[in-house]
């Protein structure tokens, strides 16, 4: 715990130093670019990212995580998480190149998504060459191997760079996105290994309960894989003002297993969708109105599968309106906790 407080210290610490300066010079001269705003809001995100992943490896390391193993499909998964993160990944540059199996294991719903958006997040913090993902099941019957390689220091850093204590890792890759990625695979029970040698490092995610598609077909032939939560991982953002609303809407998608991210106005859905969109937006219709309507629009030219429900004042059922723009998925106010589950799933049907 000392560790991951001081590691939590260093990248809060270092995050608002950066944006202090930036404050500091506006208050100097009263102005500021647009670039430079942009700089000081991701300056500030990062120090709010850092304390949210302290906090989470925290909850994984009390020990009271439960752990629902069920079937699932990694590969599909994997594909979701990048696919989500397309417009980070555009932003930053990053090429990332896959080669990924078709791989089904048994693991928890809810813990996997978050354990591969911890790989991309170590990753793309910390690469400075090709990220390579590669997804095998070596063997027969084998397990599912996840890995991840990239090169983490430029060749002129490489001579100056020192030698790590270790001479399998070095310490400049071991940040909070990193104590995630541990934290999380230990809960989950998986095997983690991790070499870092002249400046490329490469990490490999091995999974013990995989399922050889071969034996599901001998044993139990043309049947479906089952999982409860069909959805579970995909990124929902609740547009909502109200505080009570944030909580309805909270309490009827927490047993779906998505991820959620809440906001109260629009510039704050913007600042939060400019480094990747969700699945869906969920939003009351108060907010509705032609700046709701421009900031929809720029978001479906990038992912026009995006989806949208509107939460209404009166009404007691979902139902699908035509609202000019096309349908739109509506709940009322009151049957937010019954019916705000099944306006999802239409959402995510009608988007795949």
């Amino acid at each position: 715990m000392q560790a991951l407080l001081a590691l939590l210290g260093n990248e809060v610490a270092v995050a608002l130093t950066d944006a202090a300066e930036r404050v500091t010079a506006l208050a100097t001269t009263g102005r500021i670019s647009r670039a430079g705003l942009r700089v000081l809001r991701d300056e500030i995100d990062r120090a709010r990212r850092a304390v949210l992943k302290g906090q989470q490896v925290a909850r994984l390391a009390s020990g009271r995580v439960r752990v629902s193993p069920e079937r699932l499909d990694l590969t599909a998964l994997l594909h979701e998480s990048v696919r989500s993160r397309a417009r980070e990944i555009h932003a930053r540059g990053i090429e990332l190149r896959q080669q990924l199996a078709p791989t089904e294991v048994r693991t928890d719903a809810t813990l996997l998504p978050g354990l591969l958006a911890a790989v991309l997040d170590w990753s793309f913090e910390s690469a400075c060459t090709v990220i390579d993902l590669r997804l095998t099941v070596p063997g027969w019957p084998g397990r599912a191997q996840l890995r991840a390689g990239f090169g983490y220091r430029v060749a002129d850093e490489l001579v100056t760079a020192a030698a790590p204590l270790d001479a399998d890792t070095d310490p400049a890759l071991d940040t909070l996105s990193w104590r995630l990625l541990q934290q999380t695979a230990a809960v989950l029970g998986l095997d983690l290994w991790r070499r870092d040698t002249q400046g490329r490092t490469e990490l490999t995610l091995d999974f013990p309960d995989t399922l050889a598609p071969s034996l599901q077909t001998l044993f139990n032939p043309g049947a479906p894989a089952v999982n409860a939560q069909p959805h579970a991982g995909r990124h929902v953002l609740a547009l909502a003002p109200q505080r009570e609303l944030r909580g309805l809407v909270r309490d009827a998608l927490r047993p779906m297993g998505l991820l959620l991210d809440f906001v109260a106005t629009l510039d704050e859905a913007r600042q939060l969708c400019a480094s990747g969109l969700p699945h869906v937006v969920v939003y009351e219709a108060v907010l509705a109105g032609p700046e709701f309507e421009r900031l929809c629009a720029e978001w479906r030219a990038d992912a026009p599968q995006l989806g949208f429900v509107r939460i209404v004042d009166q009404g007691r059922a979902f139902e699908v309106l035509n609202l000019g723009s096309g349908p739109v998925a509506c709940v009322g106010r009151d049957a937010i906790i019954e019916s705000l589950p099944a306006a999802l799933n239409f959402e995510f049907a009608r988007g795949d």
